[in-house]
């Protein structure tokens, strides 16, 4: 190849370059665009719907003892209720929604992380869920050192070891166990086990989907987002997140962490 070829070739990459720039730098001003919309945009209608509810009932209370008995009233009280239920449903959606991106866009900024000393502050996060109860935690001792964002890591943790806590809370006695093994390759599996309700195995290929739910709401709080955000923290740091579940006998998640 003669030295113009060289040149021209060199600048055809140059180009092809700034072109990719220019395009991440597109989608990143979109994607700051959406953040906007869903924080305010969005938010402005929720709190009409979840105000409004609240003065429609004032109202409706301010009614003569005998038209507040009646059949006709007591159901639009429980539209009223369903109404209310679903906006402040819709308004966790869109948090989880802006946790993910934020997720997503954050720098990250990674350091050498002892995991014993992450799990105490994740479960400093959590002692409202645990408080009153009896969980075991099982730590193995041999805990290893990820490198991690710290931030990032924590939410992941807090979203891991909280539906740990949430899916033991019908058990007597909840046990929580977190261990590591090494991998080939310098990984490490880490692994979160616990002893609640499970899941049905078959659909294990959805659990990490953007709000997608393996139990009702009726038995178990939340909007299907927090291990979506667990997929997204473990991709941007190389990792991989599973998780595996038996009905009645627990679940496991496990993440598979590059090794400091």
């Amino acid at each position: 190849m003669s030295d113009d070829d060289t040149r021209q070739t060199v600048e055809a990459l140059r180009a092809e370059l700034a072109r990719s720039q220019q395009q991440v730098a597109d989608m990143s001003a979109a994607q700051e665009e959406f953040l906007r919309a869903v924080s305010h945009d969005l938010r402005a209608p929720l709190r009409h719907v979840t105000s409004y509810g609240t003065l429609v009932r004032e109202v409706l209370g301010d009614l003569p003892a005998d038209v507040a008995q009646a059949p006709e009233l007591q159901e639009a009280l429980g539209f009223l209720a369903t109404m209310d239920q679903s906006a402040r449903r819709m308004g966790l959606m869109i948090d989880g929604l802006l946790a993910i991106t934020r997720a997503t866009r954050a720098p990250l900024h990674c350091a050498t992380i002892a995991l014993a000393d992450a799990v105490a502050q994740a479960r400093t996060d959590l002692a409202v869920a645990e408080a009153g109860r009896d969980v075991q935690w099982h730590l193995a001792p041999d805990l290893p050192a990820l490198d991690a964002d710290a931030g990032l890591l924590r939410e992941l943790l807090v979203q891991v070891l909280g539906n740990a806590l949430k899916f033991t809370r019908g058990r007597a006695v909840a046990h929580i166990h977190i261990g590591a093994e090494p991998l080939a390759g310098g990984r490490v599996a880490v692994s979160v086990r616990d002893n609640g309700v499970g899941f049905d195995p078959a659909r294990a290929g959805s659990l990490f989907g953007v709000f997608q739910r393996l139990h009702r709401e009726t038995e178990f709080e939340g909007v299907g987002t927090g291990l979506a955000l667990c997929r997204v923290i473990a991709q941007r740091h190389g990792a991989q997140i599973t998780a595996a579940g038996t009905p009645g006998e627990g679940c496991q998640v496990r993440l598979e962490w590059p090794l400091p």
